[in-house]
């Protein structure tokens, strides 16, 4: 199953892309970056971030080029499957001759030389047309590609670490979005004895009521709102990405009011010279914890297909992809340096600094409730766009998991089937618990980083290796990425294993 063809008027603009891709990679993790770089220090954050940035756009582009180079395989896959058919029906050899010319020309195999044309075919030069054949109209997972590129033992590695990154992606995003409704809705807080008024400070357990007037206790009403997620957003697992259209744009609007929001109350503080922080430099001890916590923000490499083949101008997908990592960089710093030269002390989630403040009226940036609220409810904006883009990719690499060439999938199977099997076990692990940071850990670092820099990397590498034998040396690929020396590709893999080893220490130091 190579994946349904687009067709280019079905498609949408390389802005609307845009907005799919930023919507995909600015998620929560943009609000633990303040505490990070107030750790680690303003000058040592930037150089990082800025390192970090790069090193994630680098597999990006090498992502691009693999889709150009599964699509030309695709071609060249059915055109030798047609051929077969046509002689099986005893058509006649010059025939299949003028449509293979056409299409894809390949020299791999024996008798590539007994089916050249006589005289060329005067329908372009052989460049254009192995240039075309890389064009990306068919929407080709990392799954599949991985089946076209890798030796079997490589697929099954592949399969395994995708599979369990967006299955602790989906099971942390199904947690994160009820505990943030859950915890904005509770009401009830426990009262001092001894001043019969709202103690501060207090852990609010499981256990404890969530409104006075009911026994609904807060785990009980957590599980509610999982409920409620699940049948609110689970549906759009159905369909397929276009369809989340107006979700995206409605979520992303609410998620860029929420951090101008705190960008601009933060830069009125500054400029009324109310700013409390006062961060170092650079503290080479908090880089481990910079590195855990900025690693994966600029991730989009496993949602490339969904978001890639429905835009209609490719040409501009490096400029698109240049701009949109350029953006996100931007925002990400002042988002933190706003942060940590405003506040004395940052809290671990950024919109927390930002809630009402019962113990110290005196320490609120703002007193507007509706404002603490919103920006309270931040991850629900954030992680309802990226549940819909996610499950979706999840679902159509089950589907080249188990696809059989020669028994395609009932429709039951493939439009029932397969959306329940990607949203119904990470619902059922967020409704037995909402503690996921074990699920974090996991999939964040680990699994993270092979889908992030490994896979790309080896994926790059064993396309160009394989296109050469099979089209000849001269195969162009209009979308090859710009870091094509296979010293880039040694540079990410290496850059990988750093990483990881990084964010192990982050682990063993924080035990989490």
């Amino acid at each position: 199953m190579a994946g349904e063809i687009i067709d280019d008027r079905a498609g949408f603009s390389s802005w609307i892309g845009l907005v799919y891709a930023f919507n995909l990679i600015v998620g929560t993790g943009a609000l633990t970056m303040p505490k990070a770089f107030e750790q680690a220090g303003w000058l040592m954050s930037l150089v990082v971030v800025i390192v970090l940035a790069f090193m994630s756009f680098v597999p990006v582009t090498f992502m691009i080029e693999v889709m150009g180079s599964a699509n030309a395989m695709v071609r060249r896959n059915k055109k030798k499957h047609e051929e077969y058919v046509q002689e099986e029906q005893h058509m006649t050899y010059p025939t299949v001759q003028k449509e293979m010319s056409q299409e894809c020309p390949y020299h791999g195999d024996h008798s590539a030389e007994e089916r050249k044309p006589l005289l060329p075919v005067s329908n372009g030069s052989p460049e254009q047309t192995e240039s075309d054949c890389t064009e990306i109209t068919e929407k080709i997972e990392m799954g599949k590609m991985a089946s076209l590129f890798f030796p079997p033992v490589g697929v099954t590695l592949f399969y395994i670490c995708i599979i369990v990154y967006l299955y602790g992606d989906l099971a942390i995003y199904a947690a994160a979005v009820p505990k943030s409704l859950r915890d904005v809705a509770c009401t009830y807080k426990p009262t001092n004895s001894s001043t019969n008024s709202s103690a501060c400070n207090v852990t609010l357990e499981d256990d404890m009521l969530c409104w006075s007037s009911t026994s609904v206790s807060r785990i009980n009403a957590y599980r509610l709102f999982v409920a409620v997620f699940a049948v609110g957003i689970g549906p759009f697992t159905f369909f397929n990405l276009k369809k989340t259209l107006v979700l995206q744009i409605a979520t992303g609007l609410l998620r860029w009011t929420a951090f101008g929001m705190m960008i601009i109350l933060t830069i009125i503080r500054l400029a009324k010279g109310q700013g409390e922080g006062h961060p170092k430099v650079a503290d080479f001890s908090g880089i481990p914890n910079l590195f855990g916590v900025c690693i994966y923000s600029f991730m989009c490499h496993h949602s490339l297909p969904s978001i890639i083949t429905p835009i209609r101008e490719k040409s501009k997908l490096l400029p698109l992809f240049a701009s949109n990592y350029v953006l996100i960089l931007g925002f990400y710093c002042l988002l933190s340096f706003t942060g940590i030269f405003s506040f004395a002390s940052l809290r671990d989630l950024y919109t927390l600094n930002f809630e009402p403040n019962d113990c110290n009226k005196q320490m609120e940036i703002t007193s507007v409730p509706f404002i603490q609220y919103f920006l309270a409810l931040f991850p629900v904006f954030v992680l309802s766009t990226n549940f819909p883009i996610i499950s979706i990719t999840l679902r159509e690499n089950l589907k080249t998991l188990f696809h059989q060439k020669s028994k395609p999938f009932h429709w039951f199977i493939d439009r029932i089937v397969f959306p329940l099997l990607t949203i119904v076990p990470p619902f059922i692990v967020a409704f037995v618990t909402s503690d996921v940071e074990f699920l974090v850990g996991i999939t964040g670092s680990y699994a993270g980083s092979g889908i992030q820099y490994i896979f790309p990397a080896l994926l790059v590498y064993c396309s160009r290796k394989k296109l050469r034998n099979i089209f000849g040396s001269h195969i162009t690929n209009k979308h090859v990425s710009p870091f094509k020396h296979t010293a880039w590709t040694i540079a990410v893999l290496c850059w990988a294993i750093a990483c990881v080893g990084f964010v192990t220490v982050n682990h063993i130091i924080t035990r989490k």
